[in-house]
């Protein structure tokens, strides 16, 4: 799997805030291809792949959090960044929790994310039970690759993982979920060490400002099950937005609302840093 360069866009401002952009599990940075330019208007985005999926480093032999966290980390120090508002969305949301637990994140925004359950609780092993069910899927991903695309169900597939509508996604857009699905290693990495591992134990001693986005037509992580860990042990003070009529993936159907969501909230927060320092 050939490693490619990150999503990595700015402003001519040298004080512009830095923002990290994590992608969801088996996708890439391309989920971010609609966003990160816009929010690049007024912020240094940086929107990388993470270690086994397309475009990232192989990583090791088995992949968890932790060690997704610690490439990113190490990308986080070649750039001179020391903390940045992080942003993830599923497995990325997972990642950025970590981030924010590690002292890198000067905000948090969970978008959908993963994470929200205890070692050996329901709701893991049925997240991990839908993404075993979809094993026919990437084996015939990873095997015909975009001739996937000319298989008369393919628009139906395609879209309920991601978005709220087939309409939510263009033509590239299911070539870039398909080429992302048949390049990634993590699928397997992941899966074995997914079965022990805990999930976010620890996020209500977090201080960072965060804020967690539930997205209405989410099918992997459907609120309440899969929101409910996060609602009930967030910090004080957090954010909860709800939007309505998006998938798991919002940022390919509602980039603009994203992008917005995102920026209202960093500057929110610099504002008042800064109002207060």
């Amino acid at each position: 799997m050939a490693e490619r360069a990150p999503i990595h866009l700015g402003t001519d401002n040298p004080d512009a805030e830095p923002v990290l952009l994590l992608h969801p599990f088996l996708l890439s940075q391309s989920v971010w291809k609609y966003v990160a330019p816009q929010l690049a208007e007024r912020y240094e985005v940086f929107a990388p792949t993470m270690s086994g999926h397309n475009g990232g480093n192989a990583g090791p032999a088995l992949l968890d959090v932790a060690a997704l966290a610690d490439d990113v980390e190490r990308r986080l120090d070649e750039l001179g960044w020391g903390t940045a508002h992080v942003v993830g969305n599923s497995l990325g949301g997972w990642v950025a929790f970590e981030l924010d637990r590690r002292g890198r994140a000067r905000t948090l925004t969970g978008i959908a994310p993963a994470g929200g359950w205890a070692r050996f609780t329901p709701v893991k092993y049925e997240i991990i039970a839908k993404f075993m069910a979809a094993l026919p899927i990437v084996v015939a991903t990873a095997l015909l690759r975009q001739r996937v695309l000319s298989l008369p169900f393919a628009r139906q597939i395609t879209y309920p993982a991601v978005s709220a509508t087939a309409d939510g996604l263009n033509d590239g857009d299911r070539r870039d979920l398909v080429d992302d699905v048949a390049h990634c290693s993590a699928y397997y990495k992941l899966m074995i060490r997914a079965l022990t591992t805990p999930g976010l134990l620890e996020i209500a001693h977090s201080r960072t400002p965060t804020q967690l986005v539930i997205c209405e037509k989410d099918r992997v992580l459907p609120a309440p099950r899969f929101t409910r860990h996060f609602t009930d042990s967030l910090a004080p003070g957090s954010v909860i937005k709800r939007l309505d009529g998006v998938g798991h993936v919002p940022m390919f159907e509602a980039p603009t609302r994203i992008t917005e969501l995102i920026s209202e909230f960093i500057d929110h927060n610099t504002d008042t840093a800064r109002a207060t320092g």
